[in-house]
């Protein structure tokens, strides 16, 4: 399996920016996770105030409007890999009334300097692609005020299980278990659940182009692409993955909030 230390952020960077115009279409699994994040913050199409909200891995937006809809907020800092993410989540808070919008480029672990006294801090389909998650939470709960809440969404350890069990190259996904453990000195678990979903294409070749407009697939690969290599994909692919319509693609999604220790929600 292909570990976080292998990750290379500036070709993930690359990739999602060549997507970004086209991602909200095709990122049907991240969507649907967007307004369940959402939900989870504040039940039901309306409800809740925030001072000052922290979005890392904001992308196209799609949960900064999924929240907006629901909650006010008058400061909103957004932040993400792809500096040209700034003007779409900008002009989607400033659909919504936020009084003031920031934008942080650039790699959320890098940063050394973050808002402070923040309420929330919340990520969508994000977290996978960060290198030390531990490390993440013990900055974050610097910068959230006592009580403040940290929500995430993020994937399991079955997401994509049918890229990895050809081509073993994955993301090194966790489960519930170890994401509490992680947040356990900092936070407080409110809510934690998990999900098992697959999408159906028509062939193998379908869900590489997935891959590709969902801007996935920004992993060190250890061997070219060849002609060869993607006929073995398919053929392998369509042998042990085919449904009823075609093949499967599974997603695990995760869904977690958190208040941060030393305060009342």
């Amino acid at each position: 399996m292909l570990m976080h230390g292998r990750l290379n952020k500036d070709l993930i960077r690359q990739r999602f920016a060549r997507r970004l115009p086209g991602y909200r279409r095709y990122a049907i699994i991240q969507e649907r996770m967007a307004v369940e994040l959402a939900d989870l913050i504040s039940p039901g199409k309306s409800g809740g105030s925030f001072r000052k909200v922290l979005e890392i891995g904001a992308g196209s937006g799609a949960f900064t409007e999924a929240f907006l809809r629901r909650c006010s907020v008058e400061r909103y800092i957004a932040n993400d890999l792809v500096a040209e993410c700034g003007s779409v989540v900008g002009d989607i808070a400033r659909k919504h009334d936020v009084k003031t919008f920031d934008f942080i480029g650039g790699d959320i672990e890098e940063q050394k300097y973050l808002p402070e006294n923040l309420d929330l801090v919340v990520s969508n389909a994000t977290l996978q692609w960060l290198a030390d998650i531990p490390a993440l939470f013990q900055k974050l709960s610097a910068c959230l005020r006592p009580g403040g809440m940290l929500a995430f969404s993020t994937f399991g350890k079955r997401n994509m299980l049918e890229i990895d069990s050809i081509e073993q190259v994955s993301l090194a996904y966790y489960d519930l278990e170890e994401l509490k453990t992680f947040a356990r000195e900092w936070f407080m678990p409110v809510e934690c659940r998990e999900e098992v979903r697959k999408l159906y294409f028509r062939s193998p070749e379908e869900v590489l182009r997935h891959i590709s407009r969902t801007g996935v697939n920004g992993l060190v690969q250890r061997r070219p692409w060849t002609k060869s290599r993607h006929s073995r994909f398919v053929e392998r692919y369509r042998s042990s993955f085919s449904s009823h319509t075609g093949v499967h693609l599974t997603y695990h999604p995760l869904f977690c909030v958190f208040r941060r220790k030393g305060g009342s929600s």
